[in-house]
């Protein structure tokens, strides 16, 4: 299907209908990362066919929650699939850093874009009759963990989420090992440090999956921003609400926690 966002700015994007269910289910916003789009997490090859062998990084988790009963949207992230320019696509594999860099230019960043999406996105479940507004959540891995992570943070219809790939802390991450533009937000460390903005989500259910292997977000950053997420879940009396799967491997979904977290806080 296909909504609108910004003016003049569609985005296309999957909704998987879980098989057999009745009445108003519980939905999830499901957020890719680098790739080749929305198709790669609901089990199709780029070409629309499905998908067959290896999974990749993110194990089709969108369709793995479709199949716990979630009703889930699959958006394509501005910048990838069908949403970015496609001589970018025979070269970086994305258009992140054209439209990033466009995007500097009107004062705008690719982050406060692809996190408007979402809150779109969320317009539409919300509007759906099939969906229990009250009952929508959030995950996402990698450039997908920081469009959950903010887009949760900022709004407050997301009642559980999980951020696979992404927390960790800007200094050991973003600013010490090179990124995609796509992660850099101009002014950014003159009010907070990732854990504080993650830490919005509070005192919502929260939790981070990370690989100890993963190059992009070290897991000793990671550890350090749960550190800090834990402090906060805590003043606020809502520890329990707040869970993290350190796993070994590398940076990918794990799973292993997610879905069950996902059912605990949200069916």
């Amino acid at each position: 299907m296909e909504f609108t966002s910004d003016e003049n700015l569609p985005v296309p994007a999957y909704v998987l209908i879980p098989k057999g269910k009745k009445g108003r289910l519980p939905a999830v916003v499901a957020c890719h990362g680098h790739g080749y789009g929305s198709r790669d997490i609901v089990g199709l090859n780029p070409d629309g066919t499905e998908k067959t062998g290896e999974l990749g990084y993110q194990k089709n988790f969108a369709l793995e929650l479709a199949k716990r009963g979630f009703l889930v949207i699959a958006p394509e992230i501005l910048g990838f699939g069908d949403r970015a320019f496609p001589p970018d696509l025979q070269t970086d594999g994305s258009s992140c850093a054209r439209i990033s860099t466009a995007l500097f230019m009107h004062g705008k960043t690719m982050a406060g874009a692809r996190v408007y999406d979402i809150m779109r996105a969320i317009d539409y479940l919300s509007a759906r009759g099939d969906v229990d507004a009250e009952k929508i959540g959030c995950m996402g891995i990698s450039g997908g963990g920081l469009v959950c992570a903010f887009s949760s943070a900022v709004d407050e219809r997301i009642k559980a989420a999980v951020v696979s790939g992404y927390t960790c802390t800007f200094k050991e991450s973003v600013m010490s090992i090179r990124h995609c533009i796509d992660n850099y937000i101009p002014g950014i460390l003159n009010a907070a440090e990732m854990p504080d903005i993650i830490g919005l989500i509070a005192p919502r259910p929260l939790l981070v999956e990370s690989g100890t292997e993963d190059r992009w977000f070290p897991v000793a950053g990671t550890r350090a921003a749960f550190s800090r997420l834990e402090k906060i879940y805590g003043l606020l009396g809502v520890r329990d609400r707040l869970e993290k799967d350190i796993f070994e491997g590398p940076h990918e979904i794990s799973g292993k926690l997610a879905y069950d977290w996902l059912e605990k806080w949200l069916m």
